[in-house]
């Protein structure tokens, strides 16, 4: 199963806003991607109270995985999103 590592841009951390814009992402791939951070259970990241609860904060490192046909880029498109600042959207 494909992962990437990826550090938390925003400010708030996987909170509010920035939870809202990763879950509506997550939703529209092709796979069904998961999220954690190292000493946690992986949640759906498109499920916002899911992502809320992960309590991914500024500079934490988070650990993406999916699988099936099309997880790599479906990947690299939700990690681009995470070390984005979506504050500053």
């Amino acid at each position: 199963m494909p992962e990437r590592r990826v550090t938390v841009a925003s400010k708030v951390g996987l909170h509010a806003r920035p939870a809202a814009v990763l879950a509506k992402a997550a939703a529209g791939q092709p796979v069904k991607i998961t999220i954690r951070k190292d000493d946690g259970q992986p949640v759906e990241a498109a499920s916002v109270l899911g992502l809320m609860t992960l309590g991914a904060m500024h500079g934490d490192e988070v650990v993406l995985a999916a699988d099936g046909e099309g997880a790599d880029a479906a990947l690299e498109a939700i990690a681009d999103i995470i070390a984005t600042d979506l504050d500053e959207a």
